[in-house]
């Protein structure tokens, strides 16, 4: 009877969990640059003096799907996204380093070259403080200019260059904060093969009608589970009622 419990009680906690999951993909469905979060299961036999009858479930978190998202023309010239792998560099709350694919930019109010999320992007010489009455232009190798309004034609003045990275995605660990960090915790290396387009946005990799497809597929296996306790439960009670007669 206790085989049954565990492995039934075990299954519903990380089918739970890997619905916690899901629902996560699915409300960042529309967040510009998201990777999909990848959970799998398998089963673990409880290793005893007796034979090996007892599993328990274990949740394997296989890590991120890191496909590329759709790519949509916006025309805005503070939005970029990156041509095929790579990664833009931005500073996050605790003032670390950490990496994005969101290439929605805007300038705060202190002059700084922000995603729209609120982290600072770093650039060769730090974060890029961008002047006011300025257009912004960023080249395909992340070079950030400016052209002065007040002047017709204005000179353009470059302000730095973005920090892009390609670190291996192996080596990538997901934060709290949906940004990426390598696992050693140093810092990656610049890399200037790294292409950006301007004008044009990454959606997120999150395919909605799956996502909702396995979410009825775990919603009917924690069914199952629950089922799979209720039949335990009937069964001891059963058990009882014979031992009594007996």
């Amino acid at each position: 009877m206790d085989r049954l419990i565990y492995t039934a009680m075990t299954g519903a906690r990380h089918v739970m969990e890997q619905q916690a999951t899901v629902s996560n993909n699915l409300a960042n469905a529309t967040t510009n640059g998201f990777r999909a979060q990848l959970d799998s299961f398998r089963a673990v036999p409880v290793m005893s003096d007796g034979l090996p009858t007892r599993a328990f479930v274990v949740d394997s978190t296989v890590g991120s799907n890191f496909a590329a998202g759709p790519m949509q023309t916006t025309g805005r010239s503070l939005d970029i996204a990156i041509r095929e792998q790579g990664w833009l560099a931005v500073q996050s709350a605790d003032g670390s380093e950490a990496y994005t694919r969101n290439g929605s930019l805007r300038v705060n109010e202190n002059g700084l070259l922000q995603t729209t999320s609120g982290q600072t992007l770093i650039g060769d010489g730090g974060p890029i403080a961008v002047p006011p009455d300025t257009n912004i232009t960023i080249a395909s190798d992340g070079t950030v200019s400016t052209v002065s309004t007040e002047f017709q034609p204005g000179p353009s003045n470059v302000l730095g260059r973005l920090k892009l990275v390609n670190p291996p995605t192996a080596g990538l660990l997901r934060g709290d904060d949906g940004l990426f960090r390598q696992a050693d915790g140093t810092p990656a290396q610049n890399d200037p093969l790294v292409r950006i387009v301007d004008g044009v946005i990454e959606g997120s990799n999150v395919n909605p009608v799956d996502s909702m497809v396995n979410m009825i597929s775990l919603a009917r296996q924690f069914d199952m589970q629950m089922s799979l306790l209720k039949n335990a439960e009937n069964n001891a009670a059963k058990a009882t009622q014979i031992l009594a007669l007996g």
